[in-house]
């Protein structure tokens, strides 16, 4: 039984997964949108809209929750990710200041040619 087991296992070890994760997360926030199969859309998602989440509430916030929010947006993004942070933060961020939640939409593209893997389109939602 899977009572209370959350998330994606995705045939991946648990480093595997986070690694994974993170990449495909800075990939949507950086294109704005992707194409993966849809269990790997769907298992981003809910960590996507935390971050935009996060840089959404800190738009109003003071500079210390701020400073600390975009904190927690690095460590989550991993190395390297200072422009992104900064792109989801000063553009991402004050797109969504008017909706409560619901900033991706997964569009199901069908099955892959090679192995028949369903496929999807993960992307930000326009406002």
């Amino acid at each position: 039984m899977r009572h209370k087991v959350k998330g994606y296992r995705l045939n991946r070890s648990g480093g595997h997964r986070t690694a994974l994760r993170k990449t495909m997360i800075r990939q949507l926030l950086e294109h704005e949108r992707i194409k993966t199969t849809l269990p790997k859309a769907k298992s981003i998602q809910p960590h996507a809209e935390k971050l935009i989440t996060l840089a959404r509430n800190s738009q109003n916030a003071d500079e210390i929750t701020a400073m600390n929010a975009r904190r927690k947006a690095s460590a989550e993004l991993g190395n390297g990710s200072r422009p992104l942070v900064q792109k989801l933060f000063d553009d991402i961020g004050p797109r969504y200041t008017s909706r409560n939640g619901g900033y991706t939409r997964i569009l199901k593209l069908g099955p892959r040619k090679s192995d028949g893997a369903e496929m999807a389109l993960i992307e930000l939602v326009e406002d």
